[in-house]
């Protein structure tokens, strides 16, 4: 018996199917992944008339509807976020870092008042309360 021999093969064609993987890998991701962090529990902003926006971030502190807290995305007991608050404004030297709240708009206003007053004995002077606008 004769067999023919073996074609030889080209570069290009030894590539072509890793790189269609590749950019079947990248589409998925692109649709299935996310490219901001989430909350780590649900909130729905309070509605507001004025149409200011926030500026850059530094620190976002969450209130949950069930009076629940959270500091850049880590769920925070109250003696917690204020150490962490303060600790993280003592560090930060002479600059003056901005804070933002999000509180729930189930949220009980006594709660987000307490939460304000735990911010401002841990040492923040600017707080940024995040609402959205009021549809007329």
């Amino acid at each position: 018996m004769h067999f023919a021999s073996p074609r030889p093969r080209k570069d290009e064609e030894r590539i072509l199917p890793l790189i269609n993987i590749v950019f079947l890998l990248l589409i998925f991701f692109m649709l299935a992944g996310r490219l901001a962090a989430s909350d780590p529990f649900n909130v729905a902003p309070a509605q507001s008339a004025s149409e200011a926006t926030a500026e850059s971030p530094e620190m976002l502190v969450l209130v949950g509807a069930d009076g629940q807290l959270a500091l850049d995305g880590k769920i925070l007991d109250d003696a917690a976020l204020g150490a962490d608050v303060a600790a993280r404004l003592g560090g930060a030297g002479d600059a003056n870092p901005r804070i933002r709240l999000k509180a729930d708009g189930g949220a009980p206003a006594v709660r987000v008042v307490a939460v304000m007053e735990l911010l401002r004995e841990a040492g923040v002077e600017t707080l940024s309360l995040l609402t959205t606008p009021k549809v007329p």
